[in-house]
This record gives C-alpha cells, sequence and structure tokens, in this order.
C-alpha cells in the first residue's frame, strides 16, 4: 500500500492549482458518487466557485506532496438565505491514487480549524450515497454525528443515490451568538 508523502502539507489554495482541482474535481465527477453533478465544469467555472468562495471568507485548502496537488477541501455556504451564514458545508475530493492515506483526514482536520477561526459556528457534511463509508467515517472521526438520511434523491452510474447528512459544532457554536 502507498505510504503517506512525507512531504505532505495543507495550505491554502492558490489560483494556480485550479488546472489540478479542475481534474481531480473531473474524475470524481465520471467515476464516482460524492458528487450528484453529471458532467465535469471545466477550469472557468472551477475558477468561478473557487472566486465566490474567497470572496466570501470561507477556507479553501490544497493537499500538497511529490511537488503535486493530491486533494483540496473547502468549506462552503451552506444555504443561500442569511439565517445561515454561520452555517458551512464541507467538499474533499482526492486524487484517486490518494485515497485512504489520511491526506483526507488532515485536510478535514484543518479545514475544521480555519472555518472555526474565520468565525463558522456549524459544519454539515452531506455525503453522496451511503454506500460511501470511508467518507461517513472520516466524518465520524472528525466529531461529525450523524443526523439524518435522505434516501434515492440522486440518479447517477445507472442507480439511485442516497445523501447522508453529518453535522459538527465549531467552536462555541452553541453558547453565543453567530459573528458572522
Amino acid at each position: 500500500m502507498p505510504a503517506l508523502p512525507s512531504d505532505l502539507y495543507i495550505r491554502p489554495v492558490a489560483a494556480n492549482d485550479l488546472v489540478a482541482i479542475t481534474s481531480i474535481y473531473a474524475d470524481c465527477v465520471l467515476h464516482g458518487s460524492a458528487s450528484f453533478e453529471l458532467e465535469p465544469p471545466d477550469e472557468a467555472e472551477m475558477r468561478r466557485r473557487h472566486d465566490a468562495l474567497l470572496d466570501g471568507g470561507h477556507p479553501y485548502l490544497v493537499a500538497e506532496g511529490g511537488g503535486e496537488i493530491l486533494g483540496y477541501a473547502y468549506a462552503g455556504p451552506y444555504r443561500p438565505r442569511p439565517a445561515y451564514r454561520s452555517t458551512v458545508e464541507d467538499s474533499i475530493y482526492l486524487e484517486p491514487k490518494s485515497q485512504g492515506l489520511g491526506i483526507g483526514k488532515r485536510l478535514l482536520a484543518e479545514l475544521i480549524e480555519a472555518a472555526t477561526t474565520a468565525g463558522f459556528r456549524q459544519m454539515i457534511g452531506v455525503i453522496g450515497d451511503s454506500g460511501n463509508q470511508a467518507s461517513i467515517r472520516l466524518h465520524a472521526a472528525q466529531g461529525f454525528r450523524l443526523v439524518g438520511i435522505f434516501e434515492n434523491v440522486g440518479w447517477k452510474h445507472g442507480r439511485w443515490l442516497d445523501s447522508v447528512l453529518m453535522q459538527r459544532a465549531l467552536g462555541d457554536s452553541n453558547d453565543t451568538p453567530p459573528s458572522l
């Protein structure tokens, strides 16, 4: 089994990372169930999404090792209405060769820290398909609890997919009003 790269580090996204990010996401869209998109967006669309996240003060991180981007994660708006402004939804995508090495764990831990520092109060994991046990275990190990499953809500790869909802508090989220 491949090992975690010794030079792995997590850092904020840079504009020149978007070529690799677009490729990673395209593979996930075409071959996985983490995203319910059916056609991979092009680099221009990925750049638009990137810019919107950064303009909104949302954390966006990449995992780099061996001179290449191995994965990325961001915390985006959970819903657009103003009352949700302190709640974020996490997204994590890895190169296929980087899965199962602990990179997702490092990305999610640092994303939680960055979102907390930015003043967000709740993080929601919306996991594509209840069969995605690796993602469910990853979230549970980082303090997320299962809050529900929407069954058979997406049709992809010739089958129905569930959406698994997990949630964790950030900082002192339940004790004080939001700062955002």
